[in-house]
């Protein structure tokens, strides 16, 4: 296993994938939907931390929304499965899969 030397946090990958930070956060925030070692916790402060990915994270987590973006079902399927908060289910429904 390669050592890793950069990560990044949720924002960018946001950003870096064109995706909503919110509900790449409620995907993360179970580290069961990502590989062992892909989602970092980085403290940065009393009490404080954000979450970053590792490249392999990313890679991971862009193939997972691809694959769910397969039809407006698994989509669909895929924001219930994974998210909890209905507010944020209903923004990201009321965009259209890509």
């Amino acid at each position: 296993m390669a050592t890793i030397t950069c990560v990044f946090t949720i924002n960018h990958v946001a950003e870096m994938l064109e995706e909503d930070p919110e509900l790449l956060q409620a995907i993360v925030s179970n580290s069961d939907n990502l590989t062992y070692g892909n989602i970092i916790s980085v403290v940065h402060g009393d009490d404080e931390t954000i979450t970053a990915l590792t490249d392999d994270g990313i890679d991971e987590l862009n193939q997972m929304l691809s694959d769910a973006r397969r039809s407006p079902e698994a989509w669909n399927d895929f924001l219930d499965c994974f998210v909890d908060d209905e507010e944020l289910i209903a923004r990201v429904k009321a965009k259209s899969p890509r």
